[in-house]
């Protein structure tokens, strides 16, 4: 390994690498094209940038001045290019090395100026890399090395077009390297295309997911899915904790919930900008925020310390997914808690999804309020401040408290600042409490008649409360009510029946006159009279069926021959109607060969034209050719003059003063108003020339 590299892990504390790490680094692989598969949070991004270092510095400890870039780093989000570019930093920090980024939501024209100064090693995303090599702004002609990170993920986002853009622009001499958490058909497929003899790279770890990531599946009430999350933050009190959500509605309602429970919270999703995000994940990093409410944009490279609880809100749609969402805590050998909110009617979803990521999870119910309050007292004895002595500025305050309040006040008023500094737990219903439960058995009872019934428009709605205030009692003392037509029947519990039969006195009347009877035994309501106004039933009537009579054929009939007139009768009936009764209407027979036949007329050639045969044309003279060759002017006997004076004295149009023709319109005047457009029912609006309402004036060469 080159010395500046393992100077830079040694400061950084590595002192064993991880599998993955161990496995690209093998001298036997020398500059060959890898295409690895690592489980997420394995150090995969150190591992590719202790791959690509023999390939960028040679025999060379550090770079020499940066220029063209000389490795491209390709991730499929922009938080996880921004992380890989800090990586990568202190990783080639003491080789010199200049690390760039290109990713979306950041300014172009910066990141333009900063490849115009040179780079050793760009970071960026497929979108905005292939502007800047449409564009020409970055130069990969000395590109030795192309990384493709999270390359399933950046398949299922779409990137395709732009990643075998970006391939095809880079030299043929490279050196391409695939990491990917999975290696489906299609990353295969795109191996194949733009690798050569790529090596296969698999770690052990691939056999066990997330070996140190410890999965709870919660089982809750659907209406205590969001309660139960509150919960579960306060059961585990993690350092820092992700809460995944499928929406970014469910992102926003989460943040605003956790935020008024006293959590220190942030957002993160595709709807906040780049300045935002990146400002969400600073403050998770710097412990200003605990919480963070996320899309499954951070389910991919996201790496923040201390994550120690990843709680899946709501339920992925595939085991992948699941898979990079627990992966963000464990990660480098540390210990994590993934939990699921698993509603009743989602359990079946949720095994599947287990089922298909090859993990085990421990079922159970969602931590209770009991469950909370009894882990924050296990961790107020476990707190060391009990077995720390005070010092010399606390010691003064100490000897006062002992001296004005005894024991049992001190430790009340401790507990409660205690409590006040967390947020209250939620009680939570039983998982199963939402399913319908069956109605226990009503017990002996006594049946009673009222002599009011559908007739009367008599209802339960008015029968129950009516003898619950007549007979003093409850809903629970009375049982089945069944109105009929004449009558309703009520059940009510033989321990009420004294009570009732005393509340209603001799009389054993209800409101408005209604009479109630007790009855021996419980009546047969099949036996009952059917109301009237119902539906009657379906009563099938015998059908008299006619014996059949052949009808006799019309040509049959002899009918006399019709009349010639097809005048209809004035009465309005029609001819057939009013012929006399037995009268008998004869066919007249075809008659055959009436027909003429065809007769094919002779054939006249064409070309042979009639001969002219002139028509005479009246009175009209002949048609006299001037030797000038223009048609004379003729006046027709009878016609109008040219120009006839209409009423009214007003000159014709085309007439000038003199009376003679002139063929130019006359000139239009601005004074003259008389030709403007007047609005129907209205008048012409004068035009002012000065003051608030004065008609604009066009300028020169103005339309």
């Amino acid at each position: 390994m080159i010395d500046t590299i393992q100077d830079a892990l040694t400061e950084r504390g590595y002192t064993d690498l991880t599998p993955v790490q161990t496995a690209v680094t093998a001298s036997e692989l020398g500059d060959a094209d890898l295409l690895v598969s690592a489980q997420t949070g394995s150090g995969k991004t150190v591992a590719f940038g202790l791959a690509i270092a023999p390939t960028l510095l040679g025999g060379e400890q550090k770079f020499d001045r940066a220029a063209a870039p000389l490795a491209l780093i390709i991730a499929p989000t922009r938080e996880l290019a921004l992380q890989v570019k800090r990586e990568l930093s202190w990783l080639y920090a003491k080789a010199g090395a200049v690390v760039a980024s290109c990713v979306g939501g950041m300014d172009m024209r910066d990141e333009r100026r900063a490849l115009d100064r040179g780079a050793h090693i760009v970071v960026a995303t497929p979108g905005r890399l292939r502007d800047h090599i449409q564009r020409s702004s970055i130069d990969l002609s000395e590109t030795r090395a192309v990384v493709l990170d999270e390359a399933d993920e950046m398949l299922d986002l779409g990137f395709r077009e732009d990643l075998e853009f970006i391939l095809s622009e880079a030299p043929d001499t490279r050196r391409t390297l695939m990491f990917s958490a999975t290696v489906p058909a299609s990353i295969a497929k795109l191996a194949k295309s733009y690798q050569k003899d790529a090596v296969r790279v698999s770690t052990k770890a691939e056999n066990t997911q997330h070996a140190d990531i410890e999965y709870r599946a919660l089982t809750v009430a659907p209406r205590d899915a969001e309660n139960s999350l509150i919960n579960v933050l306060r059961y585990y009190e993690a350092p820092t904790a992700i809460v995944f959500c499928n929406t970014r509605a469910m992102v926003n309602r989460l943040t605003t919930r956790f935020s008024n429970r006293g959590f220190s919270v942030v957002a993160l999703s595709g709807e906040l900008s780049q300045n935002e995000r990146t400002h969400a994940l600073q403050s998770m990093r710097d412990g200003r925020a605990r919480v963070c409410v996320a899309t499954d944009v951070a389910a991919r490279g996201i790496d923040l310390p201390n994550l120690e609880l990843v709680i899946h809100a709501e339920l992925p749609n595939n085991h992948e997914t699941l898979l990079h969402r627990s992966g963000r805590t464990g990660r480098a050998g540390r210990k994590g808690v993934s939990a699921l909110i698993v509603p009743a009617k989602m359990r079946r979803k949720a095994e599947r999804l287990l089922q298909g990521a090859k993990v085990k999870a421990e079922w159970g119910e969602a931590p209770s309020a009991d469950d909370v309050n009894a882990r924050d007292e296990e961790r107020l004895f476990a707190n060391p401040v009990w077995s720390e002595t005070a010092t010399k500025s606390e010691a003064e305050l100490v000897t006062k408290l002992v001296e004005r309040f005894s024991p049992e006040q001190i430790a009340t008023a401790y507990t409660r600042l205690f409590r006040e500094r967390q947020s209250a737990p939620e009680d939570l219903a039983p998982s199963g409490s939402d399913a319908p439960k069956e109605r226990p058995a009503f017990g002996e009872s006594v049946w009673f008649s009222i002599s009011v019934g559908r007739k009367d428009n008599a209802e339960p709605r008015w029968l129950l409360p009516a003898m619950c205030r007549a007979g003093d009692l409850t809903k629970d003392d009375i049982g089945a009510i069944r109105i009929q037509q004449n009558a309703s029947f009520v059940e009510i519990l033989k321990t009420s029946v004294d009570g009732f039969l005393k509340a209603l006195g001799d009389g054993m009347k209800l409101e408005e006159g209604a009479i109630v009877t007790r009855l021996d035994k419980a009546p047969d309501f099949n036996a009952m009279p059917r109301p009237q106004g119902g539906k009657k039933p379906y009563e099938k009537k015998s059908f008299d069926k006619k014996p059949y009579e052949k009808k006799p054929h019309r040509g049959d009939y002899d009918t006399p021959p019709r009349p010639a007139t097809t005048e209809q009768p004035k009465s309005g009936k029609s001819i057939s109607d009013a012929r006399p009764e037995g009268a008998v209407t004869e066919h007249k027979p075809r008659v055959t060969g009436e027909k003429k036949p065809y007769e094919k007329k002779p054939y006249d050639k064409k070309g042979e034209k009639k001969p002219y045969d002139k028509k005479p044309r009246g009175d009209k003279p002949a048609f006299d050719k001037k030797s000038d060759g223009k048609k004379p002017f003729r006046k027709a006997e009878g016609d109008k003059p040219k120009f006839d004076k209409k009423p009214g004295g007003k000159k014709p149009f085309n007439k000038s003063d003199g009376g003679k023709p002139t063929g130019k319109r006359p000139a239009a005047s601005a004074n003259d108003t008389s030709k403007r457009f007047t609005p129907p029912g209205g008048k012409v609006k004068p035009r002012v020339s000065k003051g608030a309402g004065a008609t604009p004036k066009r300028g020169k060469g103005k339309p």
